[in-house]
């Protein structure tokens, strides 16, 4: 019988187990459970609900197990940069907090006073966004010092989700590269960076890489959901995920955007890239699977127009949104998607109006406006970071690889398509489930390795492709 693989995939926006299997070569997925996720404000920061977000895990094992869709195994990802910090008994120190919180403004420049932002880059290639888990932990440093102090353990998200699996604290390598603390070079921990900061360096754990055993689940859990399953550390890190399902069939020839809240944009390289120039462009370097590193910037992604719609009470779906947005390509304003201004809002569509408001352009006031002026920006952006990228690259590439939620958008990829001039291949949807299973796959032998199963994801789930030349869908007919 065929070995049985189960995603727990959180994003930041919504959750889903998903059980893979191969059969008949091809890669199979079955939706187990879905959920939504999001901060909550909790005494005025943002903060993540774990109990509950772990209640939806305990939800989904049980349906796997009522359906008979019981896996042999199991790997955890989240989004990047969150944390918790255990006490000597195992229960969590101060709130969850939100990388979208407000709480490290400033915190950039109390690290900077330690060392300076180049030479911060210098050891640790990773791009400048206020969120990074180094300015989260200078902002408990100084503001919560009792709990730096009383920490006995460090875990990203999805280090603490299988600890609540397992009983086992470890931490993973993809995961840990997101919050500016890991040398490149070493792919471990940067211990005295970490002692330079005044963090507290017996907290964290020596990095795994993925296809690293955990361990099995916790007496109490399989008394619980009533089976046993082995935990293997994947790339917990989503993009590490969705960037080893990419079904690229040439090594090392891909330009890929991992497209959801967040639109991350790159390439895979073999070494870092730490130079000035590099950092001039804030592109980050990211670890990945087999230890490559996600050469890529951050881009922010479908979040702006995903709360614009949910400020309109949800009244449009996407298929209309992109409609509308058809409808309006000649609105003529544009936004920086990634200044600080749109990264929480408490109105997202009243940050973009008042944007333009300042800069002396045309205010967007129809919903076709808005989500033309979201899109458009957004697909801007990737055009001058597809230019970036080449310059540092030395090559030109011919075609960008879409993979996750925003790949199932025609409209967003044919407009990707015409402002690059690039030949865009759409696919997997599921991309960070695919890639969390295809790292489960190679660690029990279905395949031998990135290239074998890369290939196999291309031809389990195929992909679609959108040309420069192809005429953008006309008067909103998509």
């Amino acid at each position: 019988m065929a070995n049985k693989y189960l995603a727990i995939d959180f994003g930041a926006s919504s959750g889903r187990l998903i059980i893979s299997s191969v059969v008949n070569g091809k890669i199979v997925l079955k939706e187990m459970h879905r959920f939504d996720n999001g901060p909550k404000k909790v005494n005025g920061h943002l903060c993540w609900d774990i109990d509950a977000l772990f209640n939806e895990v305990k939800t989904g094992l049980k349906k796997c197990g009522e359906a008979g869709e019981i896996p042999d195994y199991l790997g955890v990802d989240t989004w990047g940069v969150d944390y918790v910090l255990l006490d000597k008994e195992g229960k969590i120190l101060g709130p969850t907090y939100s990388y979208r919180d407000h709480r490290t403004k400033g915190m950039d420049e109390e690290v900077y006073k330690i060392i300076p932002e180049k030479e911060l880059y210098a050891r640790t290639g990773i791009q400048k966004a206020i969120f990074n888990t180094v300015y989260q932990l200078m902002a408990v440093k100084l503001q919560e010092p009792e709990n730096m102090e009383k920490a006995e353990t460090f875990l990203h998200l999805p280090d603490y989700f299988e600890y609540l699996l397992t009983g086992i604290a470890k931490n993973e390598y993809t995961e840990a590269t997101t919050g500016n603390l890991v040398n490149p070079k070493t792919h471990d921990w940067d211990y005295e960076l970490i002692e330079m900061l005044g963090f507290n360096k017996a907290m964290f754990k020596p990095l795994q890489k993925p296809g690293t055993v955990l361990g099995h689940f916790k007496q109490e859990l399989i008394d619980e959901v009533g089976f046993d399953c082995e935990v293997v550390m994947v790339g917990s890190h989503d993009t590490a995920s969705a960037v080893l399902s990419v079904p690229i069939l040439e090594d090392l020839d891909n330009l890929y955007i991992s497209s959801g809240t967040w639109s991350l944009m790159g390439i895979e390289n073999k070494e870092a890239i730490l130079t000035p120039e590099s950092q001039r462009f804030n592109l980050t370097n990211e670890g990945g699977y087999d230890y490559r590193f996600r050469y890529l910037k951050n881009i922010m992604g479908l979040w702006m127009i995903q709360q614009v719609r949910h400020e309109t009470g949800d009244a449009y779906t996407w298929d209309q949104l992109a409609k509308e947005a058809c409808r309006n390509l000649d609105f003529p304003s544009r936004v920086n998607v990634d200044d600080d201004c749109f990264l929480a809002p408490d109105n997202m569509t009243k940050a973009i109006q008042d944007y333009c408001r300042d800069r002396a352009m045309q205010v967007p006031e129809s919903i076709g406006e808005i989500a033309s002026v979201v899109y458009q920006s957004l697909v801007e952006d990737y055009s001058r970071t597809v230019d970036v990228l080449e310059e540092m690259a030395g090559r030109r590439f011919n075609t960008i690889h879409i993979v996750g939620g925003g790949s199932m958008n025609p409209f967003i990829n044919g407009l990707t398509a015409r402002r690059t001039g690039r030949t865009v291949v759409a696919g997997p949807g599921e991309a960070t489930a695919i890639g969390n299973v295809a790292a489960q796959m190679i660690y029990a032998g279905e395949f031998e390795g990135l290239k074998e199963v890369r290939k196999c994801i291309y031809e389990s789930f195929g992909v679609r492709e959108y040309k420069p030349e192809d005429e953008l869908i006309a008067a909103g007919k998509l």
